[in-house]
């Protein structure tokens, strides 16, 4: 009775160290837990911190909650045009509903990734299938990721999964198509140049004939100014002219012989055949006879 004693006692210790331990359960801040009652899921989403349940009747199962990401394999899409483009992308996403996460995937990290997957390449391939490659490879990859961020939010609602970004890490085109679409991105940036090229050179010529006018004009108006004030001093040379030889008109006519003199022997090889007793030596004479 008494050697029993101690091995009874170790029991008792033991068994009551088993059902301490199958009572208290403890949530980690970076998991979520659901409690399963004889197999049934009872209870899910307890807070972090230390927790209860009946011993053997009810069990507790984990989950990661942290940020957990899907880093996809290369998958081919067709474009509107039928053309395959190369895609390689990842999706951030985490657990949000415990109990819809364990009744639609059986708690398997595994078959919930596969899910996801399946899900995101159905969005792309909708995505993909109404754009050209042009579109997909150029204008519009965050409108791509923004539709399909909403679109696979809306789907793995049933999950239980919540989706943090989705990134496309890349957009690759099979050599067979590259060539051909960088030609027609080449061609269509080439036309793009031409037309910039045309209107620069039409806006060049506006330019130019204003220009070209506008020194016309200048011109003319300043050949009309210098017209009118060679009018004006014509005039009033005549004027002068004409009121000097009124006062006296032998040095009037003595003053323009001098310049018919100077305008005849301004060279040095002038010559002239006159008779020396005309008018145009009349000054050469003496007192003007």
């Amino acid at each position: 009775m008494k050697t029993s004693s101690p091995m009874i006692l170790a029991a008792i210790a033991v068994f009551a160290v088993l059902v301490i331990s199958n009572t208290f359960f403890i949530v980690d801040q970076r998991e979520t837990a659901v409690m399963f009652q004889v197999g049934q899921l009872k209870q899910a989403g307890f807070e972090p911190g230390l927790h209860t349940k009946i011993p053997f009747y009810q069990t507790v199962r984990k989950f990661d909650s942290r940020i957990l990401t899907l880093d996809n394999q290369t998958e081919n899409f067709l474009t509107g045009e039928k053309k395959n483009v190369e895609v390689d992308f990842f999706v951030k996403w985490r657990i949000a509903d415990p109990a819809s996460y364990y009744r639609s995937t059986g708690g398997q990290e595994l078959v919930a990734l596969d899910r996801l997957s399946a899900i995101v390449n159905r969005g792309l391939r909708d995505e993909f299938g109404s754009r050209t490659i042009q579109q997909a490879v150029s204008d519009e990859r965050d409108v791509i990721m923004q539709e399909l961020e909403r679109k696979v939010a809306n789907n793995v609602k049933e999950l239980g999964i919540e989706i943090v970004d989705v990134r496309l890490k890349s957009i690759n085109l099979p050599q067979s198509v590259s060539e051909s679409v960088y030609d027609r991105m080449r061609a269509e940036r080439a036309r793009v140049a031409s037309d910039l090229r045309a209107r620069g050179a039409e806006e060049a010529e506006k330019i130019r004939a204003e220009a070209d006018r506008e020194a016309q004009v200048t011109l003319a108006n300043a050949y009309k100014s210098a017209e009118e004030l060679r009018g004006e001093g014509d005039a009033k040379a005549a004027d002068i002219y004409a009121r000097v030889y009124g006062q006296d008109t032998e040095f009037y006519s003595f003053y323009r012989s001098l310049n018919v003199y100077r305008s005849s022997f301004g060279g040095g090889q002038d010559v002239l055949v006159l008779q020396p007793d005309g008018p145009f030596f009349k000054y050469f004479r003496g007192s003007g006879q």
